[in-house]
């Protein structure tokens, strides 16, 4: 963790934000102490996307029809 006083972090900010970007965290001082700390923001998960792969495959018109006896038990370890 690099500590950088107001000055320099105005000066500095883009290097600064690159540092963060790197995984670096980067405390302001005033007068050498601490105020406030500089980290990177956690990245989401960008949203999901409903009917995205609509007409790109067909669900079989048994897909929920029961197992036949040997495949079941083969599931329920029997």
């Amino acid at each position: 963790m690099r500590t950088v006083n107001v000055h320099e972090a105005k000066t500095q900010l883009s290097r600064l934000l690159e540092a963060v970007e790197a995984g670096e965290e980067v405390v302001i001082a005033r007068s050498g102490r601490p105020v406030a700390r500089l980290v990177g923001l956690a990245r989401t998960a960008p949203r999901r996307q409903l009917g995205l792969l609509a007409g790109r495959f067909t669900v079989p018109d048994d897909f929920d029809a029961p197992l036949p006896e040997a495949e079941l038990r083969l599931f329920e370890g029997s």
